[in-house]
C-alpha cells in the first residue's frame, strides 16, 4: 500500500483519509500463520511540515493452528495503531527511535501492515469444535492423556501395603 508523499502535502494540514485492501500473504508461514486473507486498512495521514502521522486500523481474518488438536482455527483480528514518518534528511533507519524515514517519493505503509500483525499474533489458540478434540491424539510415544479420575484410583505400589494396613484398622 503506497501513498504519493505529494498527496499529502497537498492536503496541508488536512488528514488524507484512505481504505484499501491489502494483500500481506508474504508473511503466510511466520509466527505460525498458516493462511492469511487480505487485509482491510483504513485510515488517515496528516502531514506536518517534514512529519507525517499515519492512524490506521487494520482488519482481517488468519487460520492459525489449535494448540492442542493441530485442527485450523480462524482468528479474526482488529488493529488500531499510529506510525510516525518523517522526510528529514537528517533521519536514518538505522535511529533506535519510533519515527520511519521516507526514501523517495512514496510512503509504503506494507511492511508497517504486516509488523503490527505478526505483533498481534497470539501465543496460542484453542479451537472450540467438539469433534476435533474427541479426533485428538490422546497418546503418543513417551506420553499418554490421563484424566484426574484415573490419577485418583490408582495407587502407587509402594504404598500398597500401607493401604492394607490402614483398611485392617479400618474393620
Amino acid at each position: 500500500m503506497k501513498i504519493p508523499v505529494q498527496k499529502l502535502k497537498a492536503k496541508g494540514l488536512e488528514p488524507f483519509e484512505f481504505t484499501e485492501q491489502v494483500d500481506v500473504s508474504d508473511i503466510q508461514g511466520k509466527n505460525d500463520i498458516r493462511r492469511i486473507d487480505p487485509v482491510k486498512v483504513s485510515g488517515q495521514a496528516t502531514s506536518y511540515g517534514n512529519d507525517i502521522t499515519v492512524k490506521f486500523a487494520i482488519d482481517g481474518k488468519m487460520i492459525l493452528p489449535c494448540a492442542r488438536t493441530l485442527v485450523d482455527v480462524p482468528y479474526e483480528f482488529h488493529i488500531e495503531t499510529t506510525e510516525l514518518f518523517t522526510l528529514s534528511p537528517y533521519a536514518s533507519a538505522d535511529d533506535e527511535s519510533e519515527i520511519h524515514p521516507i526514501e523517495g517519493e512514496l510512503l509504503d505503509l506494507k511492511p508497517y501492515i504486516e509488523e503490527n500483525i505478526l505483533l498481534d499474533v497470539p501465543f496460542r489458540v484453542f479451537s472450540d469444535d467438539p469433534q476435533a478434540l474427541d479426533n485428538a491424539a490422546k497418546e503418543g510415544e513417551g506420553w499418554q492423556l490421563a484424566s484426574e479420575k484415573a490419577q485418583q484410583d490408582k495407587i502407587d505400589p509402594r504404598l500398597e501395603k500401607l493401604q492394607a494396613l490402614l483398611k485392617k484398622d479400618d474393620e
